[in-house]
C-alpha cells in the first residue's frame, strides 16, 4: 500500500484515503470552440500514459477534501514528491526513471 503525502494536511496517510483524478498540468484551450472534433478529442482524451516519471492530480477524498498534485514512478510506483495545486513541478520529469 501506498502512502501518500497530504501537503495541505502536511501528514501521510494510506492511498485508501485519496482518489486518482488523472494527469497534472493540462491546459484548457483558451476557447475551445474553435477546436476541430480531433482536436477536442485530444484534449479530453488523449494523455501521456508515460512509463517512469509521471505528474499526477489526487484527492484527499477522506481527509481535507483538496486536489493536489504528485509526482509518481510509474515502473516502481514510488511517490517521488506531492505539492498544492497552482505550483510548479519540483521534479524533471523527462527523466526516465529514478535511479535507486
Amino acid at each position: 500500500m501506498l502512502l501518500i503525502r497530504c501537503p495541505y494536511c502536511d501528514e501521510y496517510f494510506p492511498e485508501l484515503e485519496f482518489e486518482y483524478a488523472g494527469e497534472a498540468h493540462l491546459e484548457r484551450p483558451e476557447d475551445p470552440s474553435t477546436l476541430n472534433d480531433g482536436e477536442w478529442k485530444d484534449y479530453l482524451f488523449t494523455r501521456r500514459n508515460v512509463r517512469g516519471l509521471h505528474a499526477e492530480q489526487w484527492r484527499h477524498a477522506h481527509g481535507c477534501g483538496r486536489y493536489f498534485n504528485v509526482v509518481r514512478d510509474t515502473v516502481t510506483d514510488k511517490i517521488i514528491a506531492t505539492y498544492k495545486m497552482g505550483e510548479p513541478c519540483p521534479v524533471d520529469l523527462n527523466e526516465e526513471k529514478i535511479n535507486g
